[in-house]
């Protein structure tokens, strides 16, 4: 028996998920020691048919090609693990979600008779079973590697869900908030980024997307005593996870 075989795909994204999983360097030389790579198409034009032990996917599902190769994907894999905001929650592209996509492709090009897209985004779980989602956009190396590790070992992945507020207590840092009247979102964003944007003093941007029950609501009143108008925590909660169900209705109100 040889070991397991790892798989990585790429539906709609901007590749940058898989990038992170390249930028692991070093402990990617240790993972392909473990592992067999039978299709990772952006580091390597081999691959293999599988079936496939763990597949990562990255990038969400906007055209009926995406639809009919998830499921050949779930099909071929045994565990599936949803990599990032657009496999996760739809990505950036889900702000199509709130508008007429034929009226955007007539503004964005010259012959848009030839796009061929669905009128949403939307993440992989909504078309298949995902055993795992990995957040953040990218993703966070650390939280990659912890995932990939537990898999091999057979154990449930230490991913935390909680705040980022958690991880700027456990680097000491100063509430941006509360000290600076700096609008953050923190306070209702997934943990796994570190608290990047707090350390250097500026917000969070929900990179992550909402954490386990998030009172996004009690939030809103804070982020306009910060000085954010009503359009601006509109725009705010519309970025990186804009379909996520906590933060559109935050985006709609």
């Amino acid at each position: 028996m040889g070991p397991p075989t790892l798989a990585v795909w790429k539906f709609t994204s901007c590749d940058g998920c898989q990038l992170t999983l390249l930028d692991c360097e070093d402990e990617l030389l240790a993972l392909a020691g473990q592992v067999r790579i039978a299709h990772f198409t952006e580091a390597s034009s081999a691959t293999d048919p599988g079936p496939y032990d763990v597949s990562l996917v990255e990038g969400s599902i906007t055209t009926r090609a995406d639809l009919e190769r998830i499921r050949e994907v779930r099909a071929r894999s045994r565990v599936l693990v949803a990599i990032g905001a657009c496999a996760t929650a739809g990505g950036i592209q889900a702000l199509r979600n709130f508008g007429d996509v034929a009226e955007f492709a007539s503004v964005v090009y010259a012959s848009p008779q030839y796009i061929d897209t669905l009128a949403t985004s939307t993440p992989i779980s909504a078309h298949v079973p995902v055993d795992f989602e990995l957040r953040g956009c990218p993703i966070d190396r650390h939280q990659l590697l912890e995932v990939l590790g537990a898999l091999l070992a057979g154990r449930k992945p230490d991913i935390p869900n909680t705040s980022v507020c958690t991880e700027c207590k456990r680097r000491g840092l100063t509430c941006v908030m509360v000290a600076d009247g700096t609008p953050c979102l923190g306070p209702v964003t997934q943990a796994g980024c570190g608290a990047l944007c707090p350390g250097y003093r500026r917000g969070c941007f929900g990179c992550f997307g909402p954490m386990a029950a998030p009172n996004t609501r009690a939030l809103l009143p804070i982020l306009r005593t910060c000085g954010m108008s009503e359009d601006e925590t509109a725009r705010v909660f519309t970025t990186f996870n804009a379909a996520s169900p906590a933060f559109a209705e935050r985006s709609e109100e």
